[in-house]
């Protein structure tokens, strides 16, 4: 296997500013960095460097996304005000709560562009699949405004590119991050070609959003999935969801291409999020996959990073990650994996049923024949 690996340091130099968390600092709120900081991100990367990995990995350099790229998904307004917004000093992508500083416009592009430059590789079949460690994140930006420490929409461009200069007929998003994928749902969700499946802590983020009647509209009707999973939900949980219903509705829509909004805050440290997965669990969700992308799409699999806040633990899944996608066991050992076991990790009753509710869905996503 040779897989791809797209990192630029300038990703690290996104400015998110002081908060209290995902607040801004003001009133009785103590400044201290943004919740969205690139500690763990950037530990990610060492972390993958200090393995060894690192150098067995095909680099791909990322590239600035075009204006007409971004458009393919965003408003031209919302591109505007994010480039004027930037080059003031300042600014806010839409929520009031994901701020930038003078550089984000570009390194923003940045990303949306490293995700391009990832599905181009694996389109081309310069590399087998791919990661993109990329920041800022992209999965709750909508068309008109970003949103969640979001910009611009990194997965939703590159899905898009692949549609519209690739060739690619039928593209899958599947969403691993504990926060609900919103903004890709409400960009696809009435386009038939593009299956967007959301595996997030219900209730979580955004509120009330990512329910089972979200399931698409017009002609994109049955293209929408969400899991909606029980806070607590481990390793168990998880793996009945990809087995119950993400691998099913990928046999049934047969995507020529597979994104991955990969998210690490389901993870049992993250202080955004309260479920309990560890890299094992990683591990076995990125094996099964790749197993589905080599069934449905000669292997062609992109997982872009999102999420992920707990600077210490994040490193560990990441890497649990890239490994599985090389096919390869480094010598790193996770520290912390045995006390996220010993909290319990099987398949509980009510998260069995949470699973089943969203299974019964799977039968509205349209069927494609074999190729």
């Amino acid at each position: 296997m040779v897989t791809g690996w797209v990192w630029d340091e300038r990703y690290m130099w996104h400015d998110t500013g002081m908060g209290g968390g995902p607040l801004p600092a003001q009133g009785w709120i103590e400044p201290m960095p943004h919740i969205e900081a690139p500690d763990a991100k950037r530990r990610f990367a060492n972390l993958v460097a200090a393995s060894g990995l690192g150098g067995r990995l095909a680099p791909i350099p990322a590239r600035v996304a075009t204006v007409e790229e971004l458009e393919r998904v965003h408003t031209t307004a919302h591109v505007v005000r994010i480039r004027d917004e930037a080059a003031a000093g300042r600014g806010d992508a839409g929520d009031g709560s994901s701020p930038f500083g003078p550089e984000s416009y570009e390194i923003a592009r940045l990303a949306a562009g490293g995700v391009i430059a990832a599905v181009e590789a694996v389109v081309a079949g310069t590399v087998d699949n791919a990661y993109a460690l990329v920041r800022p994140p992209g999965h709750h930006a909508f068309a008109e405004s970003g949103w969640g420490f979001c910009i611009f929409n990194n997965v939703a461009v590159a899905a898009r590119h692949a549609r519209r200069a690739l060739g690619i007929e039928r593209v899958a998003i599947v969403d691993l991050d504990v926060h609900h994928g919103n903004g890709a749902q409400a960009i696809f969700c009435a386009d038939p070609t593009v299956l967007a499946v959301s595996i997030h802590q219900d209730g979580a983020y955004p509120p009330g959003s990512g329910t089972l009647d979200e399931v698409g509209e017009g002609p994109g009707a049955g293209t929408t999935l969400n899991v909606p999973l029980p806070p607590g939900s481990g390793q168990g949980a998880y793996e009945a969801a990809l087995d119950r219903v993400v691998l099913p509705a990928l046999d049934r829509f047969r995507p020529d291409l597979i994104l991955v909004a990969c998210g690490f805050d389901a993870n049992g440290y993250d202080p955004m999020a309260r479920q309990m997965l560890h890299s094992d669990a990683y591990r076995a969700l990125t094996q099964r996959l790749l197993d589905a992308a080599a069934t449905h799409c000669d292997g062609r699999l992109v997982m872009a990073h999102e999420g992920g806040y707990s600077p210490w633990y994040v490193p560990f899944c990441g890497l649990a990650v890239v490994e599985t996608l090389a096919g390869e066991r480094t010598d790193v050992a996770d520290p912390y994996v045995e006390a996220l076991r010993g909290y319990g990790q099987d398949l509980r009753d009510h998260q069995r049923a949470a699973v089943e509710a969203a299974a019964a869905l799977v039968a509205g996503v349209p069927s494609h024949a074999a190729r």
